[in-house]
């Protein structure tokens, strides 16, 4: 089950102008929902550096994310879609338009959270029905997901 997806995690439209503001974005986003601390949206944008665009799973989206660590208060769930899609430097999967933060408490959490992302992203109209989301709830209902 995926954890609870509060308006406070949701970031419609955001104007950013590289993949770092994205990510940064949807760690924001981790944040305001209580989450995380600001130290885990850093290493967010920090894995992203030292391991590059991986965290582009499909086309237009990327699944920010960091490992679990005392920066990380509960498992958390940000959505963030983007007024203008950016370049994370993913060969085939550029440019993004959906950010998905994730937050997890311990490893075994991560695995089971990223299996369920992939069975809802299985389905092709997932990425762009959020990317074209006017609400919090519209991206609820797209992911499955509750308050």
């Amino acid at each position: 089950m995926l954890p609870p997806l509060p308006d406070r995690a949701i970031h419609i439209d955001a104007e950013v102008a590289d993949w770092r503001g994205a990510v940064r974005a949807s760690g924001h986003a981790l944040e305001r929902s209580g989450a995380t601390t600001a130290a885990y949206t850093e290493r967010m944008v920090g894995v992203i550096d030292t391991f590059g665009a991986y965290v582009v799973v499909a086309p237009g989206l990327a699944l920010a994310h960091a490992r679990p660590g005392r920066d990380v208060k509960r498992d958390g769930l940000s959505v963030v879609t983007l007024a203008e899609p950016v370049s994370f430097g993913h060969p085939h999967n550029d440019p993004v338009s959906v950010v998905v933060g994730l937050a997890v408490t311990t490893a075994d959490e991560h695995v089971g959270l990223v299996a369920e992302l992939a069975n809802i992203f299985n389905d092709a109209s997932v990425i762009p029905a959020l990317a074209g989301a006017e609400s919090p709830s519209a991206i609820r209902e797209i992911l499955g997901a509750t308050a």
